[in-house]
């Protein structure tokens, strides 16, 4: 079905033509007419289903027909994202799509300047998108009121509270106008979700164009099994393209579960002459833009991210998502493998597979009710692990690290204090133990207990700070 026929405005159909969009995804298809209406909506979509045009299309036309004024420190339209990476993308979208409509879009996230933040919006804006954390700081620092929100949307959702923004969603919330719209966009739908909408979404319409928790069909999805100390080298074999599945491998998102894991990763294959680079929490504003900037353009064609700073890569061209560590929840997978096959494209996802991480994976499967695809280790693979002895140590299987050089315990000098340990402690020890023997014989006390230094006045008859050292013979 062509935009067209949905009953979009003239100004909005000339922005889609700008951008070649002329026929709408499914879920635009169903949830474009029930906006237009004025009605709440609970929309469940796959990410890459185009779900930002499905609530953004018909907002910006109400909002363009309604003719309202924009509200002093206000927006017309609040969207509310998980990450700044997605607020960003939304953000970009909402200025394209109204491009014609004279609409003020503003965006605010975390790890930029809040005085720029309360500048940019003082004069307040038509669609505002931003993070939770970041527009609470402002309405706390009465930099901005919520009392002229007339949309309000709140996307990817089932993240918002996986990452703890309830209590954010809740002081929001309570500050708007109960006479509103509301629309709420999941990718799945948890149990969580289900009472979030009951209590923001009043007589809510249903749109859902895949089952909640499946995942893209066009994505092939594999999974090999390999011990956790040896992940990274078949990681650099798979990025060597020595391995099935790798044909046509074009831009490649990696996952692990943690920050340290991620930046880990890009070490070692920066060791092995493969350049990445690390997306995630740790890293500032500007370098996770960079990093993004870098991946969309194929300067960088390996992204190592975490589950969090994934939301938002909105990057066509992803052909492969690497599974390097399993999510512990079975619902980040579906968004993982959602950043490839995107806008009608196909893509792989690979799943790399430790004996601690099986019962994810049982997990995974449960709720996706797909079957990954076993590959077997390459046949090279003993052979590349041989050629290129790694050092694993104790206590952490996943990490890797080459072996260190014997340190060599130096000899003590006179001058170092009692509780520094080693030789000279020892030493000390053992001189204290003969003076006591001797003592107990009825002698003098060894050599080594009497006193090394002495205190006394100096040449000149001052004051005690002079050391008069005990002559050698």
């Amino acid at each position: 079905m062509s935009f067209e026929n949905l009953g979009l405005s003239q100004p909005v159909l000339q922005a889609l033509e700008q951008k070649n969009y002329t026929v709408a995804t499914p879920i635009q298809q169903q949830a474009i007419p029930l906006v237009l209406e004025g009605r709440d909506l609970l929309g469940i979509a796959q990410t890459g289903t185009g779900k930002t045009a499905a609530f953004m299309l018909p907002s910006i036309d109400r909002l363009r027909e309604a003719g309202r004024q924009t509200p002093f420190k206000s927006a017309r339209m609040l969207v509310l994202a998980p990450t700044r990476e997605l607020a960003g993308q939304i953000a970009k979208s909402a200025e394209d799509y109204g491009g014609f409509t004279g609409l003020k879009v503003s965006v605010v996230v975390g790890g930029t300047s809040v005085g720029k933040d309360r500048n940019k919006l003082h004069r307040g804006t038509d669609v505002l998108v931003a993070t939770p954390g970041r527009l609470l700081d402002l309405v706390d620092q009465k930099a901005f009121r919520l009392d002229g929100v007339e949309i309000l949307v709140l996307d990817e959702a089932d993240q918002m509270l996986d990452l703890g923004f309830i209590h954010a969603l809740r002081k929001l919330v309570a500050l708007m106008p109960a006479k509103r719209q509301t629309l709420l966009f999941s990718a799945t739908m948890p149990g969580s979700i289900k009472e979030l909408s009951k209590q923001y979404l009043t007589n809510p319409a249903h749109v859902s164009v895949a089952p909640a928790a499946t995942t893209a069909e066009r994505v092939e999805q594999f999974v090999t099994l390999v011990s956790q100390s040896e992940k990274q080298a078949l990681l650099e074999l798979i990025l060597r393209r020595q391995y099935p599945q790798t044909q046509g491998m074009d831009r490649v998102l990696i996952f692990t579960r943690t920050k340290h894991g991620a930046d880990r990763v890009v070490k070692k294959l920066a060791q092995a002459g493969i350049t990445a680079d690390a997306i995630h929490g740790n890293k500032s504003q500007p370098q996770r833009e960079r990093a993004l900037a870098n991946f969309k353009s194929g300067r960088v064609p390996i992204l190592v991210a975490t589950d969090i700073a994934a939301r938002g890569i909105d990057v066509s061209g992803v052909s492969h998502v690497i599974n390097f560590e399993l999510p512990n929840v079975a619902e980040q997978y579906v968004h993982r493998i959602g950043r490839t096959a995107r806008a009608g494209a196909d893509g792989i996802a690979l799943t790399l597979c430790a004996e601690d991480e099986r019962a994810y994976l049982r997990d995974i499967q449960k709720l996706t009710g797909v079957t990954c695809t076993r590959l077997p280790l390459p046949d090279n693979f003993r052979a590349f692990i041989e050629d290129a002895p790694i050092v694993r140590p104790k206590g952490n299987p996943g990490q890797v690290q080459q072996p260190r050089a014997k340190k060599v315990q130096a000899k003590p000098v006179g001058g170092e204090r009692r509780g520094d340990g080693g030789p000279w402690q020892e030493s000390r020890q053992g001189e204290r133990q003969q003076g006591e023997r001797q003592q107990e014989r009825g002698g003098k006390p060894a050599q080594g207990q009497q006193r090394r230094r002495r205190f006394g006045k100096g040449p000149g008859g001052g004051g005690g700070g002079t050391v008069q050292r005990r002559s050698r013979g």
